[in-house]
């Protein structure tokens, strides 16, 4: 079956994206595309919805579904109000149906979308998290981690673990990656894995580098960045409001209001297009093999964006081309 792909990103955490129908073998198709271009996190698939504008599925690059992807709904955000003639969308995801927005760029040239980031549950059971017969973790250490970091977890609604960490530990992935590959395997805490994302206050924001279930260090991880938004105004690093939040890929804001115990959080960001590519997909990738594309010209311009603020994310981490 030959089908027509976009290749797109927000924040350089890129995807190849189809608009489809429902069927029960888009992990497959994902497992394929991922083999055959390791630049790429996983698949969008933009499907009819009964309670929306249109549904967003994520598979990742292990083939495992996730429930929500902040990076990737900017990118269907895109290609819906575009297809549909609007600024303003509604996209159903696996937990919530979404409202998504285009905004003022970010840089002439660069279209930004703004997605809500919903729903956000501190209960460990909704991760799921086992720690300690605690319903709970917020800013709390993990003594079998670390004495000097403090933990959070949080679910929006993909499992978050968030720990605020010094520079010396942002700079060198090493600690972090070997308690990221611990909570995604064999262990007692995460049975279903977990997102592991390192915080450290820069400037005015913040920078995030995330382990991604189903993936591993990613340029960019949309629900983790509004995770980390949102843990480091809890903690009083940032102020509630707009948090600029920088990552390998980029940068974003993250929108944190607070109204009692309620938490309303918006990513705002690049949803940028790479290329076009014709596939024809047939059931072993063997036999799957891309037959035509386009490359498109906006990433000329995301680049320029991305020498603008390469001082801040340089300190840190080169991201993955």
């Amino acid at each position: 079956m030959k089908i027509t792909l976009e290749k797109v990103h927000g924040s350089m955490n890129t995807f190849y994206m189809v608009d489809g129908e429902e069927r029960d073998d888009y992990a497959n198709l994902a497992l394929q595309l991922c083999a055959k271009d390791q630049g790429v996190d996983g698949l969008l698939v933009i499907l009819p919805s009964n309670s929306a504008h249109a549904k967003m599925r994520v598979f990742n690059r292990d083939g495992s579904e996730a429930s929500m992807c902040g990076n990737g709904l900017r990118c269907v955000a895109r290609y819906v109000c575009e297809k549909e003639g609007v600024d303003e969308a509604v996209i159903e995801t696996m937990k919530a149906d979404l409202a998504v927005r285009r905004e003022e760029t970010l840089m002439d040239g660069i279209e930004t979308y703004s997605v809500q980031i919903s729903p956000v549950s501190f209960q460990l059971k909704d991760l799921p998290m086992e720690y300690d017969n605690q319903t709970t973790l917020i800013q709390q250490a993990i003594p079998e981690i670390s004495e000097e970091i403090m933990f959070s977890a949080v679910a929006v609604p993909n499992p978050h673990l968030i720990g605020i960490v010094p520079e010396e530990i942002q700079k060198s992935p090493e600690h972090q990656k070997k308690w990221a590959e611990k909570f995604n395997g064999q262990n007692n805490y995460f049975s279903d894995g977990v997102n592991v994302s390192y915080v450290t206050k820069v400037g005015q924001g913040i920078f995030v580098r995330t382990y991604e279930r189903g993936v591993g260090f990613t340029n960019a991880c949309g629900t983790a960045m509004t995770a980390s938004a949102l843990i480091s105004c809890m903690s009083d690093m940032v102020p509630f409001g707009e948090v600029a939040v920088y990552n390998p890929g980029g940068m974003v804001k993250c929108t944190v209001n607070k109204s009692g115990d309620t938490f309303e959080l918006l990513l705002t960001g690049n949803a940028t297009r790479l290329s076009v590519h014709e596939f024809q997909w047939e059931e072993e990738q063997v036999d799957s093999e891309f037959t035509a594309f386009e490359i498109l010209d906006e990433q000329r311009q995301y680049e320029k964006f991305i020498e603008e603020i390469s001082v801040v994310v340089e300190q840190f981490a080169k991201r993955k081309e």
